[in-house]
């Protein structure tokens, strides 16, 4: 469980704190996608999203809906392609820090990635503090909609389950339905599954820009 009172020491400091974290680094299909979160009222339950069923995380952010100010920012498959997952991430953090329009000091959960904004990096933040935790409850609501909405017209892939894992089923059904461009491209079991035709469709009739596959991990498809 997160620790209540984690915040109010760098809330006496500087003000206004703002939690951020993300979900989706490690799908093989989706955007990532960060939340910015500015807890203004202690909500009973907040805890890493990780640790949370689905029902309890959606109990909780309709309280955060009444209880907090949340902006969010995504980077895409194709974004996650070009810059690799900690720029993508890096990205959708910024956006979500944007959004909410605000000069505010920021907790952020993981490793230091190179923020622009006025910040703290803190390892496993979302199992300390508050903000941070809701805002994983936030980003992972957030993200799972998407990818249940997306299920709907890529239903060979268990989206609507699997959120874009690397589950059995998922992997599989890449095996034998091919990969989409909804899938990270640059992941290594999406990767196996390319091939030079398909990539070379997907160019023709301009679903895929030529600047996606400018990494050296594509050079067996080039010729």
């Amino acid at each position: 469980m997160v620790e209540k009172d984690f915040d109010s020491i760098y809330a006496s400091k500087y003000g206004i704190v703002v939690g951020i974290d993300e979900v989706g680094r490690g799908a093989l299909a989706g955007p990532v996608v960060a939340a910015a979160l500015i807890l203004n009222e202690w909500v009973e339950g907040i805890n890493d999203s990780k640790k949370l069923s689905r029902k309890k995380r959606e109990m909780i952010f309709e309280k955060l809906l009444l209880n907090s100010q949340i902006s969010f920012g995504m980077s895409t498959p194709t974004e996650v392609d070009l810059y690799n997952v900690i720029g993508a991430t890096k990205l959708a953090m910024e956006r979500a820090y944007l959004g909410l329009e605000i000069n505010a000091f920021a907790l952020v959960d993981g490793l230091e990635i190179g923020l622009s904004f006025f910040h703290k990096c803190i390892v496993k933040g979302d199992t300390k503090s508050p903000s941070i935790a809701a805002a994983s409850i936030a980003a992972k609501i957030f993200r799972d909609k998407i990818m249940r909405d997306v299920s709907k017209y890529l239903n060979a892939y268990g989206f609507d389950h699997n959120v874009g894992y690397a589950t059995a089923e998922h992997l599989q059904a890449i095996k034998k339905s091919g990969p989409t461009l909804f899938h990270r491209l640059t992941y290594e079991p999406v990767k196996k599954a390319l091939n030079n035709a398909l990539l070379k469709e997907w160019i023709t009739k301009g679903k895929l820009s030529s600047e996606r596959l400018k990494n050296e991990s594509f050079h067996l498809f080039s010729n």
